[in-house]
Order: structure tokens, then sequence, then C-alpha cells
């Protein structure tokens, strides 16, 4: 049959036959062939499980069928897979669809030879098309959900969950929507035939079988998959060991299932499942991760049992009596709950339980409790298997009375805007109970006024600043008065309501006490507030310091620097201040060359012409602030520095020589703009320039053959010209001679030799060498003489000359080589003869005064060994001491200087004297001065001694050393210094002390001198305040004064004296004990000053002595006419009296008061009315 449209009308088949549809070209083809035992396109045989059932013979003619739907027309994917959705609906008939169902373990007739060839010929007619494929055995194989194995089918739809238990990803993937049969046909064609045969004998296995059902256990156990196949063993290897997965679901045969189980064993036992419960379980072969369709589902049933364990029961309601329980059933395991059991420990808290409900309400009230009483309780519930196990315990409590006062805040951490606080519930408090807490903050309690004052052309700018501080650095070092004392804050104010153990305060001022307290309350009210604790916000980082400034004058290798404070201090000092330095106008490595709390630096050691890059920034408690901005400075340039001496460039010519240089190491910060050259000849220092400019070579011309020139270089820049090179000595080529005879050596004396030398023809000049050492020998002659005396030479040594001739053209070779030694002679001079100092000198016997120490260091002998030296220090004999370096010279006169020079001795004599030294003995300590007291008083001593002023600088070569003895008995130092007075003080009145002296110089220190005893006198009295007149009548009056106690045992007096009217003198009128004194005999109208003094009495054995102390302040009396009523006027004398009493102090602070007060005012008026 051919359908040229693609669609495939109803089939009707014969029983015992099959349809094939087939797409060859886009022409879909059906091919009817006899029902055989289902085969997989892979031509392996199918294991048959077990035949249909009898089909009826009888075929009904089409118009006996209703329409069939179109689920019929679907393409099916094989032979075979013919579906049994509506066999039940036609007992009677028999179509294709009325096939029994197969599953996918190849449940099918008996496959006779006639279906095998019809199958191979169009087998092979599909590879023919497609071509030949790959092998595909080693790729991963498609999973068992989207593999095109045949399966059991119904017309393209599947029947819910069909006998092979296949997932319902699977049956989705086999919906006949979309995509016809033949696609699902090529990829059938496209596995590889292996993977097929192995995932047909990984889908032979059958259902598990479940044994040992309990209520939460049950025991699976199955079988391997089966090789056989109606009878037939497969071709494939049957491997020895599987893999399998067991997969469970308990939301009906069709719902979802998962993997409990993966492993190699054949039997498991599964944990943890629910009673009462339906479960289905299937189970899955794989093999090299190849995976077999899983089997059909095995149905099984838990056990029921007892309740689960029920949540613990929670709290309704509570009050100081009673407290009100509810909870939930727990699940019931397949039986009706039938009761609840609560139970408590009744509040003991022994850990004892009674049952205090039993019953299926699920909420229960306990009264008669005390208030605030703590109880556990726990729960369980009871079907007919039994008692499940009790909850978990709970404790609750009754309502109680308000909360304790809790434990003060502590601080967990600062910030400089925020404090972090934590408390705790107060002692005692239920954990079930709900407590909330307020957390109330107070600021700081005083405040103070800074007074900030700035100078300006027409004044100063008065600022005040709050907050006890200045703001700034700046601020404070301009200058300010603190002013002002502490004043009340706004109270406690609450930051935070709520149950939380933690709050973080913000929106704070940096560096800034606080005072917190925690208030706790719950229904029943709020307890006492907690101690009021104390925490301070930290201060801030300071703000940038203003960019550095150049203090002075910028030298070429320093300058000095400045920069002022930051304007916000950050609510801390600063600390320090860090400079940093970098090199060049865009450098940025930078280096720290200053830290310290100074606002100025001098940058030393730097280099001319360069340029330097400064910033600043500073530290404080708060942190390190951010750098200033930069400063860039630029020392000014300097005249370069000496070059290195020029050099010759190739040979020197008869008249003629080349030179060359390089520039000067230091060029001063500038370039080098120019070099000038001086040549001057060797036996004449009259320099001439003979070069200048910019280049660094030059040629001199105009020389004379054979002769030595000198030449020196320097170079200049925009600052100058810099310093001379050293000298560079350079000779003309001269024309070479014959060669000379060798020179004849005539040694005159130790030190002296003579070098006749033989001469050609047309000679100019002769070239004398002379040496130490054979192979480097010095030229010491040049010149036409034929002789030539040598001096300077060392004695006992060899020596090695030759000669060389010279003429116009140059110089002839060298004579042969001669030797010649000096004769010994006298010793050399000694050298580095020096004092040697004090402290260097380890002999007890020495004596600076007395004595001088020297030494010196061995000279040359000169062939001859040294013996002796002798060593001469003025007018006395010589002093010869033995082979030693050093020596000290004794019984010399003190204060004296000595002039000492050395000479060595051998056997040849006396060599020539060391240098002189001037050497001066120190003098002798002197002898203490006499000590006397010059002013005494009853609390110092004024002490002079010797000859002096009174101010004597320190740099005298004199000390003094006053020393006075203490209570026990030992002299303790007072004074050490060059003046000649000293005042001692805090001494006691009346009591002897005793003192001693001794003078220092360089020499040492003298002897003491005596003992000088000085007794302080009796002290006087103090000064009385102003005695207090009250009138008794118009005539009389009485005086009173303080009292005062007696001194050291001297009783005291007192002496009143008063002035009356125009009198210039003051009359005594009572000298006695008492501290009041009645004046009579008043004249009206007068007036009366009165003043009195203390004396004190002396009790001394030797007589009676009177110390009158300083008189009191005056004060004015004047008697007036008694007007009545006598209290009036008794009120106005008392007011004149008080008027009266002000004394001259107290005025004068009135009107310092005043004017400070006025001055204040008018500086606030200039502030707001004339300068803003």
């Amino acid at each position: 049959m051919m359908s040229p449209n693609g669609s495939v009308p109803p089939i009707y088949v014969p029983p015992g036959y099959a349809p094939q549809v087939i797409e060859d070209n886009g022409v879909r083809r059906v091919v009817v062939v006899p029902q055989a035992p289902e085969f997989h396109p892979g031509g392996h045989t199918v294991i048959h499980r077990s035949p249909h059932p009898p089909l009826p013979g009888f075929i009904p003619v089409p118009t006996m069928m209703p329409p069939p739907p179109r689920h019929m027309y679907s393409p099916v994917t094989g032979a075979g897979d013919m579906a049994t959705q509506y066999m039940p609906q036609y007992q009677s008939s028999q179509v294709y669809g009325d096939v029994d169902a197969h599953s996918t373990h190849g449940r099918s007739n008996f496959r006779d030879e006639r279906s095998s060839k019809t199958y191979e010929r169009l087998q092979k007619k599909l590879k023919d098309r497609q071509g030949t494929q790959k092998d595909k055995m080693s790729s991963p194989p498609s999973s068992p959900q989207k593999c095109p194995s045949p399966i059991n089918e119904h017309n393209g739809v599947i029947k819910g969950q069909n006998a092979s238990g296949l997932s319902s990803g699977s049956a989705k993937n086999k919906s006949g929507k979309g995509k016809g049969g033949a696609q699902i046909d090529t990829e059938i064609e496209e596995k590889d035939e292996e993977t097929k045969a192995f995932e047909a004998l990984l889908s032979n296995i059958i259902k598990p079988m479940a044994s040992d059902i309990q209520a939460r256990t049950v025991v699976l156990t199955w079988s391997p998959p089966s090789s056989f196949i109606n009878g037939e063993t497969d071709e494939i290897t049957v491997p020895d060991l599987y893999g399998y997965e067991i997969l469970i679901s308990s939301t009906g045969k069709d719902g979802k299932y998962k993997s409990i189980y993966a492993g190699e064993e054949t039997s498991v036992t599964l944990n943890d499942l629910k009673p009462a419960t339906d479960y289905h379980a299937k189970v899955q072969a794989e093999y090299n991760s190849i995976k077999g369709t899983p089997s059909e589902a095995e149905s099984f049933t838990t056990l029921s049992c007892e309740p689960d364990i029920p949540n613990p029961p929670r709290i309704a309601n509570r009050t100081k009596n009673s407290l009100t329980l509810q909870w939930k059933a727990p699940s019931d395991n397949g039986s009706k709950i039938q009761s609840f059991i609560l139970e408590w420990d009744e509040g003991k808290g022994n850990g004892e339980f009674c049952q205090c409900y039993v019953g299926l309400q699920k909420q229960f009230k306990i009264t008669k409790l005390s208030p605030a009483m703590g109880c556990k309780f726990r729960l369980s519930a009871k079907n007919d298997y039994g008692t499940s196990g009790f909850s978990e315990e709970v404790l609750y409590y009754t309502s109680g009375c308000a909360p304790s006062m809790p434990a003060s805040p502590i601080l967990t951490k600062a910030g400089v805007t925020w404090l972090s606080l934590q408390w705790s519930k107060p002692s005692g408090t239920p954990s079930d109970e709900g407590i909330s807490y307020i957390l109330e903050m107070e600021e700081e309690t005083s405040k103070r006024m800074w007074l900030l004052w700035q100078p300006r052309k027409a004044g100063f700018l008065l600022q005040v600043l709050e907050g006890g501080v200045p703001q700034s650095q700046a601020e404070a070092d301009t200058g300010g008065l603190e002013i002002g004392g502490e004043t009340s804050g706004y109270g406690f104010k609450p930051k935070y309501d709520g149950e939380d153990l933690a709050y973080t305060v913000k929106n704070l001022r940096r560096s800034t006490r606080y005072k917190f307290k925690v208030i706790a309350y719950n229904s029943e009210g709020k307890s006492n507030p907690s101690d009021v604790v104390e925490f301070t916000t930290c201060p801030d980082k300071p703000g940038v310091p203003v960019k550095p400034s150049v203090k002075g004058k910028i030298h070429s290798h320093s300058f000095k620097i400045t920069w002022d404070p930051p304007k916000d201090s950050g609510g801390a000092p600063i600390s320090k201040y860090v400079v940093e330095m970098a090199e060049g106008p865009n450098g940025n490595k930078w280096d720290m060359i200053y830290s310290g709390a100074t606002r100025e630096h001098l940058c030393d050691r730097l280099n001319p012409g360069y340029f330097y890059r400064l910033r600043v920034y500073c530290i404080s408690d708060g942190g390190q602030s951010a750098v200033s901005e930069s400063l860039l400075v630029q020392t000014p340039a300097v005249p370069p520095g000496p070059c290195l001496p020029p050099r010759v460039q190739g040979r020197p010519k008869a008249k003629e020589i080349q030179l060359r240089w390089g520039p000067p190491l230091i060029d001063g910060g500038s370039p080098i703009s120019c070099y000038g050259v001086e040549m001057s000849p060797v036996e004449k220092d009259e320099p001439r320039e003979i070069y200048q400019g910019s280049d660094v070579e030059c040629t001199v011309s105009n020389l004379l053959p054979g002769k030595t020139y000198s030449f020196r270089l320097r170079a200049a820049n925009k600052m100058g010209f810099g310093p001379f090179s050293e000298k560079c000595d350079i000779t003309t080529a001269p024309g070479p001679p014959g060669q000379c005879k060798v020179p004849q050596v005539t040694c005159r004396s130790a030190t002296c030799a003579q070098v006749p030398v033989s001469n050609g023809t047309d000679v100019t000049e002769y070239r004398l060498e002379w040496g130490g050492v054979e192979g480097s020998m010095q030229i010491c002659y040049c010149g036409p003489g034929l002789s030539y005396e040598i001096k300077g030479l060392s004695p006992a040594t060899s020596y090695y000359c030759r000669v060389q001739a010279l003429s116009v053209v140059g110089a002839g070779p060298f004579s042969e080589v001669i030797a010649c030694v000096t004769p010994p002679s006298v010793p050399a001079v000694v050298t580095c003869l020096q004092e040697i100092s004090d402290d260097d000198i380890e002999d007890s016997h020495y004596s600076p005064s007395t004595c001088l120490a020297i030494s010196w260091e061995k000279p040359c002998d000169h062939g001859s060994e040294i013996l002796a030296y002798s060593i001469d220090f003025g007018d006395k004999q010589p002093l010869t001491v033995g082979k030693i370096t050093s020596y000290i010279i004794d019984n010399l006169q003190p204060d004296t200087t000595y002039r000492i020079r050395i000479q060595a001795l051998n056997s040849l004599g006396a060599g020539p004297f060391s240098h002189t030294i001037k050497l001066k003995t120190k003098p002798l300590p002197p002898d203490p001065p006499r000590l006397e007291c010059v002013a005494f008083s009853h609390q110092n001593l004024k002490l002079k001694w010797g000859e002096g002023t009174p101010k004597t600088l320190s740099t005298d070569s004199v000390q003094y050393h006053l020393q006075m003895e203490d209570k026990n008995g030992r002299f303790v130092s007072l004074y050490r210094g060059p003046c000649h007075t000293y005042k001692v003080q805090r001494l006691n009145e009346s009591t002897s002390y005793k003192f001693c002296i001794q003078a220092c110089n360089e020499a040492g220190e003298g002897p003491l001198s005596q003992e000088y005893s000085f007794t302080t006198p009796k002290s006087v009295p103090a000064a009385l305040k102003a005695p207090k007149i009250e009138k008794v009548n118009d005539h009389i009056c009485e005086i009173t004064w303080e009292c005062l106690q007696p001194m050291k045992g001297d009783p005291v007096i007192y002496n009143l004296q008063v002035m009356v009217g125009k009198d210039s003198e003051f009359k005594q009128i009572y000298k006695g004990s008492d501290s009041s004194f009645r004046y009579s005999n008043l004249q009206l109208n007068c007036e009366y000053r009165f003043r009195v003094c203390a004396i004190r009495q002396c009790q001394d054995p030797v007589g009676h002595q009177d110390l009158v102390g300083p008189y009191s302040t005056t004060v004015l009396f004047i008697s007036q006419r008694t007007e009545p009523p006598a209290s009036t006027s008794r009120d106005t004398v008392e007011s004149m009296r008080t008027r009266r009493a002000l004394s001259d102090e107290q005025c004068a602070a009135v009107i310092l008061v005043l004017f400070a007060f006025f001055s204040i005012l008018i500086a606030f008026i200039i502030q707001y009315f004339v300068i803003k």
C-alpha cells in the first residue's frame, strides 16, 4: 500500500499479521507481515515471555466498528509495537490495534522463517540508503528514557504506566506529536547493534519481590537479567556482574519514582519507610554505563504502628495562677489516635513526671499555680498499636512581677560616631518570659566655652567655640581662653526600645563621653534602671595639613620648610608630623625625612640645581591624615667641580700635542657650557690660556721639541668657572741620540751621590733615571750637564741608575744599569711626638701638676740599630732613656710650660731632633676659701666666700663645692659651681647649721675647709587683719582683732594705736594679750584711725626680747550723734562700718571686675555692629 500524502489510513489485518511503516524517498509504505515473535532492529532474537490470550477468528466489517481515534493513525515504531488500548472494547472483533500488550522484554509469538527473511531484506535496503555507519560501541549509549527500543504503546500514546514500568519522562518522549514514525525508525537504525543487544538483555529483568514487610522496613530481592528468550540464548557475551538501581514511589503506581539504592547486590533492606503506606518498587539493571528499561512495579503496603512522637506543647495563655497549653496531633501511622497523654513535674524540677491530662482534646488548662512558677511538660499520643514516645521537655512559667534591675550595659565596640552596646537579661528571669528593654542615653554633663581671639587690623576678632576644646590645632595655637563651667545636660533620653540584647547607637559626636542605662519591662511593669556607665566615642583622623612653605633663603645644599597644622584635629591632639620628599619635578618615590612634633624642618644634604617635592601628613590618636599638597622647590646651581687632568691623545709630536678630556664629575646642577685649558713650562710658573670653548679636545702647537709643559683644565656652567684640575706634565718628542756609556757613581755621603755622564756628539740634554728598584726607576735629572748631584737619599740603601741622551731628533737608548749602596748614617727624625692624656696613664704615682707623659714612634735606624733616645725639655741637661717609645718626665714645676723635643741615638751618633711640642703642667689644687654669712632671716641664710662678683661665668677655672651637715651628721652637697655666694632656703628658725667648702680646678679637688656654724634668728609675728570697730554709744566704741597662737612657746601680746583727727602720728592706747579694747572719750564728728600689731615675747636664757610684727591695715572710724529710733541708728552705724571696712585690695578687685565687664561688652558691640 502506498500513500502519497503522508497519512496512513486505517488498516485492518487478519489475526496473526502485523503492519510495518517504512519511509522511502518521502513516500511511506506499510508492509503487512505475519505476526512473529518480537525482535529488535539489530536482528537479535527476543526472549519470549508468555503466549497471548487466544484471539477470536471473527473479523468484523468496518461498518460494525466505531470510527477509530486519531491516535490510531500515528506510525508505530516497529514490528510488534502494537498497543492494546482498544482491545477491551472489541472482544468480539479483531483489528490491527487489537493485539495484546507486549512489554519491552520481548513477549511475542514464535518468529517464523518468512518474517525473518522479510525483515533482513528491509534492513539491508535501509542500510544501502543511509550508507555505512561508523562503529559506535565506544560512544556512550543513550538513556533508557530516550531509547527507541520496542515498548508497549497504543497507537503512539502510552496507557498510563505500562507493564514495563517506564517513567513519565519516557512517556513524554514517546508521544506521537510533531514527528513521524520514520524519524524514530531512523534513530533505531543509527544505534549500534551490540549496544541495542545489551539494552535488550538488561531490560529482560523481572520485578523485585517484597518480603519481611514491617512498619518502617522491607526486604527486596531480585534476579539478574535472563539471557534466554523463548528457549534460545542470545549471541552476546553475558557479564558476570551487574549494577542495579532500586526505584520506589509512594504516590501510586503512576507516580514519581526516586532512586534509593544503587549497587551490585541482589537483595536490599529499605529503611525509614512510612507506616501504613502503599509503595511501588522497580529494579533497573546497568552494565558499563548502559542502562536497561526498569522492570514492572512490585506493590506492597507497610504495616501500621504506634503514632509518631508529637511536637512539644506550646503555651497559649498564662496568668499568675494558670497555664493554658495547646498542641498538634502527630501522624497516626495507620491507626486513629485514641488519646493524648500530657505529663508535668508539678513545678518541683526533680525530673519526675505525672499525668495531668488524658483525652482527645488538643489543649488543657492547669490551674492553682503560684506566680512566677516554672513547670516542665511533655506530650505523647496513643492508638491501637501502642503509645508513642514523649516529646521534648519544655519549661513554662506563670506570670510574675516586674523584672529585676538589669546589669549595666557593656561596650563591645566603639567608633567615631557610634557605640555598640550589649546587656544581659535580669537575674532570675524565666527563659520564656517576654522582656523588652529601654536603652537611655545622656550626653556629656559638662560643657565649656572656648574664647578665641584673632588679631585684625582694627582690633581683635572674638569667637566663642563650644565643646570644651578648640576643634583644630590652628585655633588652639592662635590664642584663647577657656571660660564657663559645668552646665546641666538634657537628661536621659531613650535610644532603643525592643527585645534585643544589643544595640548600636549612631549619629554621635566624636571623642565625646556619653552616659547609658538600661531599663527592663514586661506586662507587669518596669524594673529599676541599671547603674549608669560612661563610654567615649573614638576620635576621628585629623584633616589634611596646610601645604608646606619655604622659610628663609633656599641654599644650594639645604633649605628650611614650615607648615601649619590642619584645620580639623579630629578631636585629638596631633602627636607628630611626617615629612616626605621625592626627587624630580614628577618624582613619585617618596622617602620620609622627618618625623616629630615641631612644625618646621631643615632639609640638608641636597644636590644643587635639583627639583624636590615635599609633602606632609600628621598622626593623632584618631589615625593618620591624608597627605597635603606637594611643594616643589629647586635648589640654586653652583659652579662645577674640578675636572680630571687632560690626557694626551696619540703620541706627542716634536712641536704639537693633541689633548682630550672629559666632563667633571659634578656639574653643579647646570649643564657644562664651556671649558678652559691653561699651559705653562715646567721651569716657569707662568700659565696662559690656550683654549676656551665647548669641545672636549684641542690641539696645542708651536711647542719646543723635547720640552716638558704643564696643562690644567677647568669647566664652566651658567654660574661661572669651577676650580682648575691637577697639572698634567707632557713632554714633546725630541730626536733620538746614541747610547751613553755607563755612568760612574761616587757616594759623597749617606744621602748624596754624584753621577758623571759621558755624552756623544750633538746631544742637547741628558736624562738620568734613578730608583731603589731596578725595574722601577724614575727620571731625576734632565739637562745638558755631564754630572748631577742627587740628594735626599736614604742611608744604607741600594740604588740603581741609568742615563739617556736626547737631541732635537729624539731620545737615544738607555745606558746599562749600575747599582750602588749608600753607607749607614745616624737615625732619622723621630715622628709623632705627642702627649699622653691623663685618662690613659695607669701609674699611681703620676701627678699632672709635677709630671708630663709623652710618646713617639720609632724612626728609621738608617742601617745602624737605635741604642737610646735623648729628651730635651728645657734648660736642664737632656734626659737619655733606653729603647722605649713612651716616658713620664717627673719632678717638674706646677703650672709651668715646657718645650720638649727628642732625638734617636745609634752607634754612628745622634739623629736630628724632632719637632718641638709645648706642654704645661697643671697647677696645684686650690685651698678652701673663708666662708661667712652676709645675710640671714628666720628661714634662709646667704653665704659668701672668696673674692669675686656674685655672677661669675661658668667658664671660670676654679669651682666651689659647698656642703651642709644633715640630721645624721653627714655633709651633703648644696652647691657646685663658680659663684661666690649661695642662699640656703627653707630653714627652721632659731636653729644652728654647720657648713664646709672646698675649691676645685683642673688639677683636682682641694681640701675641705673647717666647719662653720651659723644660726637662724626667730621669726616675727605675721601681720594681722584690719581690726573691727563697733560703736557702743556716742562716746565709746569697741575695737576687736584676730587672736594669734603662741609661737613655739613664746607668748604673743598686741599693741593698739590710734591717730585722732589731723594728727600725724599714731599713739599707743593699749598693749596686752587681749583681743579687744573699749576706747572712750570719743568726740562727735571726729575721725579716728586705728591699727594693731602683734608682739612676740621671746623667753631667751640670755634675756627678755620683744619681736614686733608689722601693723595691720588702718581702719577709719567717724563718731556721729545717734539719732532715734535706736534700731535705725544702729543699722546706719552698722552699714557705715561695713562700708568703711572695705580695704584697698577689695576696691581694686571691684574696679578690675567692672573693667573686664565693660571690655567684653565693647568687644561684642564691635563684633556685631561694626565688623558685621
